[in-house]
């Protein structure tokens, strides 16, 4: 197999090694499945070297075409009226390999946080157009590592330090799915299992394993076990804060603070203030992020709640936190927050105060 370097040059795409049938088969199903069904949405995941690959899923009417592809090809989701294939989204697989690579191979304390939140945004121009998850199959299915697998091990809660293992397993698991899911793209995919840290991959039957089933299945009884219970309720309170705010609709993020450093990012998306404090084992009593509208912000989401896993230490009178006049990140006002290691909050403005 020879592989493909792709430097965003015209000339990568356009040349003779381009499938023409394989892209106008694309663009004509596009085509047909825009106009028979106008409310549909089509997605494009790209794999790069390996090509576009399309599959159409129908139930009734409601029809989903998936292309893989990642090298964002020129017009992959430009309407094809105007030269484009027409999918509707792309899916960013950047993501999930640079967690695979944090989690595996570079210690906790060295993570960029500049190279995060740039995997997660993607190319700009492109990122009104992304779907985006922390973990799919590239990682666990074929004979790798889910991230539970990677960050837990054998869950066995009476080894002796099996429980700052996994609570650093838990908060890392908590915190990557948070910033994946708020800070990147129009829309996010949960990979089967992710959603409670599924502890073990995905493999079907095959040769190599003796076409064994073992491992061709969820294990949903987990969920009986504290551990990923808690992740699941996490999950779910998550997913909620889309639901209630309408996040993914309300265009990208302001990413107004990324500190290597102190491993701290903040940003504001909709009406929601985001902060994470990736560090291992460094915590700050009072750390000044900025907000631009003067009042009290709320704590709505808190990955260290004890309901979660967590440690619970923010406390019910940090939870409500007023502004102070002094301009940080460039923005008018700050919030002075608690943010223990390894922790990531959400703030709602609850209340206006005009100066």
């Amino acid at each position: 197999m020879v592989l493909l370097l792709f430097t965003g040059n015209l000339d990568d795409y356009c040349n003779q090694y381009v499938d023409k049938d394989a892209f106008l088969y694309l663009v004509l199903a596009n085509e047909l499945l825009h106009t028979l069904h106008p409310d549909i949405i089509t997605i494009a995941e790209d794999v790069g070297n390996y090509g576009l690959c399309c599959s159409i899923l129908s139930n009734y009417a409601d029809i989903i075409t998936i292309a893989e592809d990642a090298t964002f090809y020129p017009g992959l989701c430009e309407p094809t009226s105007q030269g484009g294939l027409g999918f509707d989204y792309y899916v960013n697989l950047s993501a999930p390999e640079m967690w695979t690579s944090f989690i595996k191979n570079i210690p906790d304390h060295e993570w960029s946080m500049s190279k995060i939140v740039s995997a997660l945004m993607g190319i700009r121009q492109y990122a009104d157009k992304m779907l985006i998850y922390a973990e799919n199959h590239n990682q666990s299915i074929s004979g790798g590592e889910s991230f539970a697998e990677i960050l837990f091990g054998e869950i066995n809660e009476h080894t002796p330090g099996s429980t700052e293992s996994l609570l650093r397993g838990c908060s890392l698991h908590k915190m990557i799915r948070m910033i994946t899911f708020t800070i990147g793209g129009r829309a996010y995919l949960n990979f089967m299992g992710n959603e409670f840290g599924h502890p073990k991959r995905v493999e079907f039957p095959m040769p190599s394993n003796n076409n064994s089933y073992s491992l061709a299945h969820r294990c949903w009884h987990l969920l009986s076990n504290e551990v990923h219970h808690n992740l699941f309720s996490f999950d779910k309170d998550l997913m909620n804060l889309d639901e209630n705010n309408r996040l993914l609709s309300r265009g990208l993020p302001h990413i107004h603070h990324v500190n290597d450093t102190t491993m701290v990012i903040s940003y504001i998306r909709g009406p929601l203030l985001f902060v994470f404090n990736f560090h291992p084992t460094e915590a700050y009593e009072r750390y000044s992020v900025g907000v631009e509208e003067a009042g009290e912000y709320q704590i709505i989401l808190n990955t260290d709640e004890k309901k979660y896993g967590g440690r619970g230490l923010v406390d019910a009178q940090q939870h409500l936190q007023r502004t102070v006049s002094r301009k940080v990140d460039g923005l008018q006002n700050c919030l002075e927050v608690p943010l223990p290691s390894r922790t990531a909050q959400v703030y709602k403005l609850t209340r206006i105060l005009r100066i």
